[in-house]
């Protein structure tokens, strides 16, 4: 991304640092965060117990356990690698606004592991996980970006135009102040 890009993209993620403030303390549909209850780094004797508790975890909504389960079948280390469970756990979490899952889920988009590949879906995913806080979102989206036709670059932009748009209704109808407003 040349200087300028950059700049422009820090600023908009400073400009929405106020909105992820407000879904820290009432908790929206796009910038939630993830808050974990499981670990799966045990030793290979604590395996089955670690992982049922992540799997109940994810069941009740946790993405931080969903990120995890992803990851644990994503790498295969500890069991064999399993991209499709790996894709519906970052599917889970990314939907929550799970940064690190949306950025897994966007190189996945990129490469075509586990899903045909689809530069227009791992665009959309990488810019929301940048503005969730992945670091390296932006590079990665960079790199979508120089293979992508025009066409598909535009069809992206205006997805996730309308995905931001929706998000500032939502919190505009929430407590009827303008999304830009200072928090109380």
């Amino acid at each position: 991304m040349n200087r300028t890009g950059r700049a422009l993209a820090l600023g908009c993620l400073l400009l929405l640092q106020p909105l992820l403030a407000h879904a820290q303390a009432g908790g929206n549909s796009l910038l939630i965060p993830a808050m974990g209850r499981c670990t799966l780094n045990t030793q290979p004797q604590d395996l089955t117990q670690a992982l049922a508790a992540c799997q109940k975890a994810s069941d009740e909504g946790d993405a931080q356990a969903q990120y995890e389960l992803g990851e644990f079948y994503y790498e295969g280390k500890n069991a064999p690698r399993d991209l499709n469970q790996a894709l519906s756990y970052f599917e889970k979490a990314s939907l929550q606004g799970h940064a690190q899952a949306q950025f897994k889920l966007g190189t996945m988009f990129f490469h075509g592991e586990g899903v045909q590949a689809n530069n227009v879906q791992a665009y959309i995913l990488l810019k929301m996980a940048a503005v969730n806080g992945a670091e390296d979102a932006l590079d990665t989206a960079d790199e979508v970006t120089e293979k992508m036709p025009r066409e598909e670059l535009e069809v992206a932009t205006q997805v996730l135009g309308q995905i931001f748009r929706k998000y500032l209704m939502e919190l505009q109808n929430a407590d009827g102040r303008t999304p830009f407003a200072p928090l109380p």
